[in-house]
């Protein structure tokens, strides 16, 4: 009796979303009604060509719009609730990779695959809870001749109370790899702007990013010390090495894209993996991700690959932690080529109490000139980040 009452109740649900979310389930009652769907479907299949064709083009020239929605479930958070920041980052790497991947593929020539290669930096501007739903909307917003910004929105829905909120906001840059040869970069169709002064900011955006991305090139061989033994951990807590982390991942198939390299999005959930370890060793309470500067992909990882991701405290302030990010590759298959540094990035967390607010953070305890070096870095970054925030309120 109870079993079948459960059953039920699953049914129901099931359907209510279904509904919430505009999915409608379609079962054929029998083979020949599903013969005669198909028929219908195929009969109309130049018409839907010609269709799709046509809404390329017209992408092509307006930069269209893609959203993904999912609920969030358990698996999705952390013990307290919160989504992990990497589900999030995973979820906008997708709906980029989409709208890329469409919009390059409006023209002739190769088929092509929109490969990430930047992440600029991303705030956290409200946690996501399980149970609600996340809105991830890109849109195509500027275009150079071999790479295009897709910025990306993401809205949680409570879906109970009608309840939404802005929860992140982020800009990313992707290049077309051709399908037939993924060392291929291929030319990126432009798009239509609303204005010369629209056009000129994206511009100014694209070379930007072009001149970081080259500046973080001199530090991307740093070779990383192991992490310690838990074993032989230093008995002084709240040091680096006490909470320096590693994660190491076996590249599979379900990891990877057509071309057989990592998708971004799961290199950059690991990586919050990594770091979120770090933050939770540091403080010893509930962390959450709060921001993450950008994200620079250096080199592909191929399929068959071990990853090795490390994370390490580079600065402390009263209430956040910089925690910076390496991940190293090494074929299994190829292991003359030696491992190399694929992507880099520093990881902002905050520490929070059983309500959700943010507690002081333990300051960090340096030892020797290289800990101190990265932590003045980390310093004029936090400086930097907060005049920027700073000024954007008062331009509000």
């Amino acid at each position: 009796m109870r079993r079948s009452l459960g059953r039920e109740v699953c049914q129901r649900i099931r359907g209510e979303v279904s509904e919430s979310a505009g999915m409608r389930c379609f079962r054929p009652q029998s083979s020949r009604a599903a013969g005669e769907v198909y028929k219908g479907q195929a009969s109309q299949s130049q018409q839907v060509s010609g269709d799709v064709r046509d809404a390329g083009e017209a992408g092509a020239q307006q930069g269209s719009k893609h959203q993904l929605s999912r609920i969030m479930r358990p698996d999705d958070a952390n013990i307290v609730g919160n989504v992990h920041g990497g589900i999030i980052l995973k979820m906008i790497e997708e709906a980029g990779c989409i709208i890329g991947t469409r919009h390059c593929n409006t023209q002739n020539g190769d088929r092509c695959l929109a490969a990430l290669v930047r992440v600029e930096k991303t705030e956290f501007l409200s946690p996501v809870f399980i149970g609600e739903v996340a809105h991830v909307t890109a849109e195509i917003t500027y275009t150079s001749k071999h790479s295009l910004e897709v910025q990306v929105k993401v809205m949680a829905e409570n879906i109970l109370t009608g309840a939404k909120k802005l929860a992140n906001k982020a800009a990313l840059w992707y290049v077309p790899c051709s399908l037939q040869n993924v060392d291929k970069i291929m030319e990126v169709p432009p798009i239509k702007y609303a204005s010369a002064e629209q056009e000129e900011e994206g511009r100014k955006r694209y070379e930007t990013q072009k001149t970081e991305r080259l500046d973080t090139k001199a530090r991307i061989e740093e070779v990383v010390p192991p992490p310690p033994n838990p074993d032989d951990l230093p008995k002084e807590k709240h040091s680096v090495g006490f909470s320096q982390s590693s994660l190491i991942h076996l590249v599979g198939p379900s990891d990877c894209t057509l071309h057989n390299y990592v998708h971004g999005g799961v290199t950059m959930k690991l990586m919050d993996e990594v770091a979120g370890i770090v933050a939770a060793r540091h403080c010893n309470t509930n962390i959450v991700t709060a921001s993450v500067d950008a994200i620079n992909f250096h080199r592909k990882i191929m399929k068959g690959c071990v990853v090795t991701v490390t994370g390490r405290l580079t600065f402390v302030s009263n209430k956040s932690m910089e925690i910076e990010v390496l991940v190293d590759a090494t074929s299994l298959v190829e292991a003359e080529k030696g491992k190399y540094r694929a992507v880099s990035a520093f990881f902002t967390f905050i520490s929070l109490d059983k309500h959700n607010r943010p507690l002081p953070v333990p300051p960090l305890k340096i030892n020797g000139e290289e800990e101190q070096r990265r932590f003045e870095e980390g310093n004029a970054r936090y400086l930097h980040n907060k005049a920027k925030r700073l000024a954007e309120k008062q331009q509000q």
